[in-house]
């Protein structure tokens, strides 16, 4: 099964890769004006700050904060496969830090999965049932299947849709995702 992934996940960063940085921007604002929507009533909110090709969520997380929501970011902890939570106050304290992910260096406000209402999560690929696959190392499905009362969003471009993501066990499935096409639920909040 991990080869299969390993396929969709390739094959899924090649066509990211291809996308135009105007295609970004176009498809990143559709995904959070119908983002935004989901997440009203939700605080505090768990957002991954994105990298370039993915879907851009700085927008979202300034206009989140603007709006008095609370946002939590994750830390990578490589030496324990894990994540850690802070409190972000100012989109300005984002650093590149490991794997290049934008973490708050020097500015951790530390923040408790219990407080949080929602999480945004990051999908390399996706299908019609809610799976998604990631970068490959777990760090998500292990928070998430942590914490499994979560209301888990997914968000993504349309054309990383493939037929059918390969599971097992340790796979944790999204509540909802949202592409700049829509939005799709899976379980009733």
């Amino acid at each position: 099964m991990t080869s299969a992934k390993e396929q969709i996940r390739n094959h899924a960063r090649e066509i990211r890769a291809s996308l135009t940085e105007k295609t970004i921007a176009e498809q990143s604002r559709e995904i959070t004006s119908l983002l935004l929507r989901v997440l009203d009533g939700h605080d505090p909110v768990m957002l991954y700050a994105s990298k370039p090709s993915e879907v851009d969520t700085h927008p979202l997380i300034r206009t989140l904060l603007a709006r008095g929501t609370r946002v939590i970011v994750p830390i990578i902890e490589q030496e324990t496969r894990s994540l850690r939570l802070s409190y972000l106050s100012d989109i300005r304290h984002l650093t590149p830090s490991t794997f290049s992910v934008p973490e708050p260096v020097s500015h951790e406000i530390p923040a408790d999965p219990s407080d949080l209402a929602a999480v945004v999560v990051p999908m390399i690929a996706f299908d019609s049932s809610g799976h998604r696959i990631g970068y490959g190392a777990g760090y998500y499905d292990r928070f998430l299947s942590r914490n499994r009362s979560l209301t888990k969003i997914g968000i993504a471009f349309s054309c990383l849709e493939v037929p059918c993501i390969p599971t097992d066990p340790n796979d944790i499935g999204m509540d909802i995702l949202v592409t700049e096409r829509g939005v799709r639920r899976f379980r009733q909040l």
